[in-house]
């Protein structure tokens, strides 16, 4: 799974391993993602998402026993600049993380699957709000994911589901009113439930 170093993604890790996944856990983090690596007894993968080479090098360590993946890694909606205001390569760079990146490894994972397996995207409710967002060019990268999910939905016997968060308790803000292992749990059931495909989670 991808940006599984820290918060979020960590839990997500965490809730997979307890569920006896054998993972990869990749992130750019080299020191959080060991740790994690290393508490979830997986393989730590250096993996930036917006290098195509690394994403196909993330992919070719999960092997031919790859079943499932976990686009988790994001973010960049609360840095400035912001479109219009952002150069056209400051806001493509969070389309490629947000949306191309996952893309990829979501192309060449399905390649992978050979015996059938799981897809699971985590979105974000600024791509599916309709009010002024801070950040245009982050909510319309993760609407861009939602309906990649529910455009796909499945492929052959590779099933492609999504989880849409709000706003998730951290460290830095632990009023918010998501757990991060209600976020886990959601990724858990959708990569578990072989009639899901296509399926989008709300988590408000």
């Amino acid at each position: 799974m991808t940006g599984a170093a820290a918060g979020t993604g960590r839990a997500i890790a965490q809730a997979l391993a307890r569920a006896g996944a054998r993972l990869i856990v990749a992130d750019v983090d080299e020191a959080n993602g060991a740790t994690t690596a290393a508490a979830v007894g997986g393989t730590f993968v250096r993996a930036d998402m917006t290098e195509p080479d690394d994403v196909r090098a993330m992919v070719r360590a999960a092997g031919d026993d790859l079943a499932l993946l976990v686009n988790n890694a994001g973010g960049g909606g609360h840095i400035p600049p912001h479109f219009p205001n952002a150069t056209f390569e400051q806001w493509s760079a969070w389309l490629d993380l947000n949306l191309r990146g996952p893309m990829l490894a979501a192309q060449l994972a399905i390649a992978a699957m050979a015996d059938g397996g799981a897809v699971v995207n985590i979105a974000s409710m600024a791509g599916v709000e309709d009010t002024p967002y801070v950040s245009p060019e982050y909510g319309a990268a993760k609407a861009g994911l939602i309906r990649f999910t529910t455009s796909l939905a499945q492929h052959g016997n590779v099933r492609v589901n999504c989880v849409v968060p709000g706003w998730i308790a951290t460290e830095r803000d632990p009023e918010a009113p998501i757990a991060m292992d209600t976020v886990a749990q959601a990724v858990i059931d959708l990569a578990t439930d072989d009639g899901a495909a296509g399926r989008v989670t709300i988590l408000r």
